[in-house]
């Protein structure tokens, strides 16, 4: 938003035509959120009521008087009340991220090619709109923003985190409650004879059906979060890889609620002498068996998610994490599709998301170099299409099929898009069996080219790093490569854009001196002369478990690999506008799903249900929907990738072949010592901020507190201990000027 302002401001410095329709993409994206906000508040009531004896008694059967159709059946007042809204909200996020881009981009080309005077005029009114807004943040925010709960199963949680966790609490318990208190009212007397004349096993069936019910509420939330490429995350300043511990917290609820709900029902059915219910799977209404099936897979996934499991045996862990499909799909089988479409919306927009993604990593990417450093760290250098930009702390998602084809790891792309147009690196250093296979690979003389897949980028929409006037990042071990690329973006502000960056200061920690080479990747492996000189930045490097310098000189080795006319550049899959194109996928899959299943409905289930005895069964049709559902999906994603992939095939042809800047001097040799030793220019000015200390942990609380500013942030990567006790100084209200914020992979 503040890049629109300034392009508002550059039309009355002589900036030339367009720079009002700043203002208009402003307001479009302000009615946008207006709306948006409307529909979700909307949404938010409609799950409010849904307990009460009033929504159930009184709106349902209105709904379903004026909504039931032929065409649609009993599921219209779901699809409309409960499916649509979030995917209107979608498709309108993908319209206001799609205009905050172009605008984004648009104002950062007229920075770079316009004149000095106007720069410095956008620069000066950025400045202006920084600081009034971070004034305003933080009269308002500041408070909420900081970690209200450092200890504890909930983690790092800020005030804003916790009050909306209370709120969804209060949500559960409000539900369950009136589900309970509604249900119990309604127990008729032919129910209570139908057990015995015994009210408890009536008051039984109540309670655990009733936490089903509550456990629906999860499941409905359950896929927002590990929604990579989601349009809604976005609009509220959240990113997929920041929202994992709330994936984490709603899988323990939907789990201890539908296990309670399970148990429950096995524990009445062994009391009444009625365990042939388990088996039972109806034609018509609630299959048990089809439930026992989807609560199996469940626990199943469940048990592998605790923490010693994930950590000691990850692939046990990642493979059986894909249980997710039988864990859903047994899940519709056992409620029937009309009640799943509560929870259809956030699982529709993660199988878009998802498919998505395959369709991307069936490509081959051109990984172009690697440097090797001796602390058993990689950096590995991928061809990327020049129009494809991201913002600092983005991740990709990286499989070597020679180590593993079903395994994806997460990696902090430490690149600047700005920069390096060409080419975007990650950095990946050894700790376990998957990054140890790569390093031997890569490492070894006995190949000379490497299969990569990627998916992503995926990262916040824009950098706000701006804002502080001093930065401070503190880092354990490989924690730092997320910061890589923040320091990158910083050397482009003040070197291209003339921008006035905050003070930075980097604290470091490392277990061995030989590690210290990590901070070498500082600074891109050739092709970009940077400085950094040009900017304010402090390093402070720990080696903890060494009281110096070991002697050891050996220096990074740079590492060629041949090209694949098969391998192609890192693109988008959906091209530059991706968000126009997601927001096609998703209206123009949904549509068609609704026509296909209008037919289907009109025309086979429909004649059934009223010109014959026979009822349809409730299991076929949710498979019927289901796979119409997946096909809408397929057949429109495909069809946006496929018209994508053209275009990204004509911006290949403007990447340089970098194998002719492969080193002469050494032609038929894979290795060579590349001219980036720590000594050597432009590493000079990184020596010269850097202060090293040998056999000592920083003292986290004196470095913060020692910060001037009156808005200092404070950005963390590292071991959990690292980031609570960072969490903790920031948290203690003793340094005002300290804001946190977390970057973490590790969960």
């Amino acid at each position: 938003m503040d890049t629109i302002r300034a392009e508002r401001e550059t039309s009355s410095h002589g900036g030339g035509g367009g720079g009002g329709g700043g203002g208009e993409v402003r307001e479009a994206r302000k009615v946008i959120m207006v709306v948006v906000i409307a529909v979700m508040l909307g949404y938010v009531v409609m799950w409010i009521v849904m307990p009460t004896s009033t929504y159930r008694y009184t709106w349902v059967p209105k709904m379903r008087t004026k909504l039931n159709s032929t065409y649609y059946g009993t599921q219209g007042p779901q699809l409309l009340v409960y499916t649509f809204p979030v995917l209107l909200v979608a498709l309108l996020g993908c319209v206001c991220l799609h205009l905050g881009k172009k605008s984004l981009n648009h104002g950062l080309k007229r920075s770079i090619y316009s004149s000095v005077n106007l720069v410095k005029s956008v620069n000066m009114f950025l400045l202006m709109n920084l600081d009034r807004k971070e004034k305003e943040e933080k009269r308002v925010l500041a408070g909420w923003r900081r970690p209200a709960l450092v200890r504890g199963p909930l983690g790092i949680v800020s005030g804003i985190e916790l009050s909306f966790f209370i709120m969804f609490i209060a949500l559960l318990i409000w539900s369950f409650a009136t589900y309970l208190h509604v249900g119990y009212s309604h127990i008729s007397k032919a129910q209570i004879e139908e057990d015995g004349g015994q009210r408890w096993k009536a008051k039984w069936d109540t309670t655990v059906f009733r936490l089903g019910l509550a456990g629906n509420i999860c499941l409905t939330l359950l896929f927002f979060p590990v929604t990579r490429g989601s349009s809604i995350l976005p609009l509220f300043g959240l990113t997929s890889e920041g929202c994992i511990k709330y994936h984490i917290w709603l899988g323990h609820l939907v789990m201890a609620l539908f296990t309670a709900h399970g148990l429950g029902y096995l524990l009445l059915w062994a009391v009444t002498g009625q365990l042939s219910e388990a088996l039972k799977w109806d034609k018509v209404g609630i299959s048990n068996v089809a439930g026992e099936l989807s609560l199996l897979a469940g626990l199943i996934l469940w048990a592998t998610t605790y923490p010693r499991i994930r950590r000691k045996m990850f692939e046990l862990f990642f493979y059986t994490h894909h249980l997710y499909i039988l864990f859903v799909g047994f899940f519709v089988l056992h409620v029937g599709i009309s009640y799943a479409y509560y929870m259809l919306p956030g699982f529709y927009l993660f199988i878009i998301d998802r498919y998505l993604r395959f369709l991307q990593s069936r490509q081959r990417v051109r990984l172009l170099s690697a440097r090797a450093l001796p602390c058993e760290a990689l950096e590995l250098n991928f061809a990327k299409n020049p129009a494809l930009s991201y913002s600092p702390t983005s991740i990709i998602f990286v499989n070597v099929p020679s180590i593993s084809k079903l395994q994806w790891h997460p990696f902090t792309i430490t690149s600047n898009s700005n920069l390096e147009q060409d080419k975007l690196s990650v950095v990946i250093k050894v700790e376990g069996s998957w990054t140890r296979k790569l390093y031997g690979m890569v490492s070894s003389s006995s190949i000379d080219r490497l299969d990569v897949s990627v998916e992503g980028p995926y990262g916040p929409p824009s950098s706000h790093f701006l804002r502080h006037d001093t930065l401070v990042m503190v880092s354990g071990g490989s924690g730092i490569t997320p910061f890589f690329s923040i320091i990158r973006e910083l050397l482009f502000a003040v070197t291209v854009l003339k921008y006035q960056t905050p003070k930075l200061v980097l604290i470091s920690s490392f277990k061995k001196a030989t590690d210290l080479v990590m901070l070498d990747l500082l600074l891109p492996m050739s092709g970009t002369p940077l400085d950094l000189s040009n900017i304010d930045l402090q390093i402070k490097a720990y080696v903890t478990r060494e009281k110096g310098s070991q002697g050891d000189d050996k220096q990074p080795r740079n590492i060629w690999f041949k090209p694949n006319a098969s391998d192609a550049p890192i693109s988008r899959s959906l091209g530059q506008n991706s968000w126009l194109w997601l927001g096609a996928i998703i209206s123009s899959s949904f549509i068609a799903f609704l026509i296909f299943m209008g037919i289907l409905t009109q025309y086979y289930i429909y004649p059934i249900d009223k010109n014959t005895n026979d009822i349809f069964s409730t299991s076929t049709r949710a498979v019927l929907n289901s796979l119409i559902l997946c096909i809408c999906i397929a057949l429109t994603a495909s069809g946006a990738v496929l018209w994508n992939k053209k275009r990204n095939a004509m911006e290949t042809k403007r990447i340089i072949n970098m194998e002719g800047t492969t080193p002469k001097a050494t032609p038929e040799s894979r290795f060579y010592n590349a001219d980036r030793e720590l000594e050597s220019f432009p590493n000079q000015s990184l020596l010269q901020s850097t202060e090293i200390f040998y056999g000592e942990r920083p003292d986290l609380k004196r470095l913060l507190f020692d910060c001037k500013g009156s808005n200092v942030g404070v950005l963390v990567c590292g071991p959990h201990g690292m980031r609570h006790e960072v969490a903790a100084i920031c948290a203690s209200g003793l340094a005002e000027n300290l804001h946190f914020e977390s970057i973490s992979f590790s969960w």
